[in-house]
């Protein structure tokens, strides 16, 4: 009962990271308003090796719509530049020698139906992690049972235990899903 126990624990503990995984690429998205999670994806060619930009400044939100960027290396600022300009974020940063000014321009409704697909489809992606998690606990499941370690009950009841985990793990999906669409959506 022990293996099964750590399988299903195992299984849950990997769900969760995906919904972590998900919550950190919807921060990334862009809405109406300036945050730093937006810039936690961006990497940088810092000197030759992609460093991420969180590595390199600190962010400040004096505006809804406006982001100010400190790198610690002055020497770095037109690569930091490059690495937003390039990103998806879809800005035009300013240098002004010191700091990296960052407006973010009012989204337009063809934007935002860009970002919300953005958004499903990174739900997507963490609900099929979701279900291979699912699958391969099963099928650890199932060779414990075939092994003769437990029993056809045992499988049966941890194989319920296993779907209510992974039905708890697609809804918090689906409800960050929600959340970042009425985010994208309010004007």
């Amino acid at each position: 009962m022990s293996d099964l126990a750590t399988t299903l624990a195992d299984a849950g503990a990997k769900m969760s990271k995906a919904v972590e995984v998900a919550k950190e690429d919807f921060g990334a998205i862009r809405t109406g308003r300036a945050h730093p999670a937006m810039f936690q994806k961006i990497m940088v060619d810092y000197y030759g090796s992609y460093t991420p930009l969180a590595q390199l400044a600190t962010f400040q939100v004096p505006e809804a719509r406006m982001a100010i960027i400190s790198p610690f290396d002055k020497g770095a600022m037109s690569a930091i530049e490059k690495a937003i300009r390039d990103s998806d974020l879809g800005v035009n940063p300013a240098n002004d020698g010191g700091v990296i000014r960052v407006n973010f321009p009012q989204l337009t409704e063809e934007r935002r139906k860009d970002f919300i697909k953005v958004a499903r489809v990174k739900a997507e992606e963490s609900r099929v992690s979701i279900r291979n998690i699912r699958r391969a606990a099963k099928e650890t499941m199932e060779k414990l049972e075939k092994d003769g370690e437990i029993g056809k009950d045992d499988l049966s009841r941890s194989e319920k235990e296993l779907e209510k985990v992974t039905t708890d793990h697609v809804a918090k999906i689906d409800e960050l899903l929600k959340h970042k669409e009425a985010e994208l959506l309010e004007v």
